[in-house]
């Protein structure tokens, strides 16, 4: 049987601080930069979420889209788009919201919520060079 790769990419917009209470003010500034702004700073974020699994064989396919937006926007994209994500978003509460640390944290979100499918890839794009890429434990 082939497994089959889908994804579905989504959009949206959310600010974020990159800061650690872990770090010094300096090292904060150090390690994060302008990133590191008490105000924050934006990002117009793309997701793409891969679903992995064996087409149906009436149907012919791994996991329905329509349904698969549905999960992706009411578990994420509904609570994270326009927010900041220190602040606002309740399952960021206490992670530096990095890249790195949205994709995991979005992958928890999902993992047990698909209509179909196995979750195999969260995919972010922060801006259109700084991408991070999670699969799972």
């Amino acid at each position: 049987m082939p497994l089959v790769y889908v994804t579905r990419r989504l959009h949206f917009s959310a600010a974020h601080r990159l800061h650690s209470d872990q770090l010094s003010a300096q090292e904060n500034e150090q390690v994060y930069g302008l990133c590191n702004n008490p105000l924050g700073h934006g990002h117009n974020y793309e997701l793409e979420v891969t679903v992995q699994g064996i087409p149906d064989p009436v149907n012919g396919i791994v996991v329905d889209l329509k349904e698969l937006k549905k999960v992706i926007e009411s578990e994420i994209i509904d609570l994270v788009d326009h927010k900041h994500l220190n602040y606002e978003v309740e399952f960021m509460r206490g992670i530096v919201p990095t890249a790195e640390n949205i994709a995991v944290a979005f992958w928890n979100q999902l993992k047990d919520k698909l209509p179909s499918g196995r979750l195999y890839e969260i995919k972010l794009y922060e801006t259109p060079r700084n991408i991070a890429v999670y699969r799972g434990e």
